[in-house]
């Protein structure tokens, strides 16, 4: 069963996150499905309204009454460049014509709505009573992790450095989400330059391991029950897996989306902020390449992402991958087309088949 301080936390079987990736990837078919196997299914929430998140967590709960959480990017205060969100549209001109999109995509109001959206998603998560929660990109305001604890939420924190998961824990976490720089989607670096903080898992957990006392939970890599055995021995209470589930029949990721994860090596993947204004590790695209040559500034999140929204849109309605953001990690290469409770259950299997074998060459035999 490999029970640790994390699953006695939360009240789960199994040391297993299914991260919380946003975008429509995370149905409440598949957090539903993770969470009937015995590990923590999550909503990926990050770009729902506050309705489509109770709607979401209300079809989850019709399908399971396990424990489940949902996930959302704390909101920050930006600096808006009129002139650089002017040249990027001219930048993208020639993208959206290829891909017969008119005229140009505005940001106005996405800098102040971010934070508005934000507390309506956390009255929901009060609302509705949700047993989990968990972040990125920084830290709550201080009232809404009370809020939260007065309610009995479990609270997770995502840290891309051992200064940033000390910070968590001081804030009242109650497990550190350790990202390495191995994994999928957004950097959750909020303390230091994203550039800076691309520490690998295996180098990283063991070192916020002996800086905290509370659960640890490692990321970035983890593909199978080896990823979760290896993280284990370095001292970590449970993993977090995204790009083993993005191909599970019961994602919604795009289906080129999932076939570039089943078709992609660990060499195609890249670390940028092209798409969104955040660093974040996705496969290799032709848009990322354009990207590359752009000589201006990138606006930072959340307007670069509502600058590109329509190009991805376009890009996924035409079925041209080239143009879409396909978030993924390093270990694609491990990925498999199997439902999102075999993920769990193979994974499971094989990290106490590891374990097993490794403790019964404790006399020193040759491994």
């Amino acid at each position: 069963m490999l029970e640790t301080v994390f699953t006695k936390c939360l009240g789960i079987q199994y040391p297993i996150i299914q991260a919380g990736m946003a975008g429509g990837i995370t149905t409440p078919t598949l957090v539903a499905a993770v969470a009937n196997a015995g590990a923590l299914g999550t909503i990926g929430a990050g770009y729902l309204s506050s309705a489509q998140l109770r709607t979401a967590i209300r079809e989850v709960r019709d399908r399971t009454d396990k424990p489940f959480a949902v996930n959302l990017f704390v909101p920050k205060a930006v600096t808006v460049s009129e002139v650089d969100i002017q040249q990027m549209n001219e930048y993208l001109e020639p993208i959206r014509r290829e891909l017969g999109i008119s005229g140009t995509c505005s940001a106005d109001g996405a800098v102040d709505e971010q934070r508005y959206v934000f507390e309506e998603q956390i009255q929901v998560i009060l609302d509705e009573q949700v047993p989990v929660f968990s972040f990125t990109f920084g830290i709550p305001e201080p009232h809404v992790m009370q809020a939260l604890q007065r309610r009995g939420v479990r609270i997770l924190g995502t840290a891309t450095t051992v200064e940033e998961a000390v910070a968590l824990e001081t804030a009242g976490v109650d497990c550190v989400v350790v990202q390495g720089s191995e994994a999928g989607g957004h950097r959750g670096t909020f303390l230091s330059h994203p550039s800076r903080a691309l520490i690998g898992t295996l180098a990283l957990v063991p070192q916020v391991v002996d800086a905290v006392s509370i659960p640890v939970i490692a990321a970035g890599g983890i593909m199978d029950g080896r990823g979760l055995a290896a993280c284990l021995a370095l001292g970590a209470a449970g993993v977090q897996m995204g790009t083993a589930f993005l191909s599970c029949p019961e994602s919604g990721a795009h289906p080129l989306y999932q076939q570039r994860v089943l078709t992609s090596r660990e060499d195609e993947t890249e670390v940028t902020s092209a798409y969104s204004g955040k660093l974040a590790r996705g496969i290799r695209t032709e848009f990322m390449n354009r990207m590359a040559q752009y000589a201006g500034t990138i606006p930072e999140y959340p307007v670069q992402n509502q600058l590109t929204q329509d190009i991805r849109r376009a890009a996924a309605q035409q079925q041209n991958a080239e143009f879409m953001s396909m978030w993924s990690g390093q270990g694609l290469r491990l990925a498999k087309r199997r439902a999102a409770r075999d993920v769990v259950r193979e994974t499971m299997d094989q990290a106490v088949a590891v374990l097993e074998r490794l403790a019964g060459r404790s006399d020193g035999s040759p491994i």
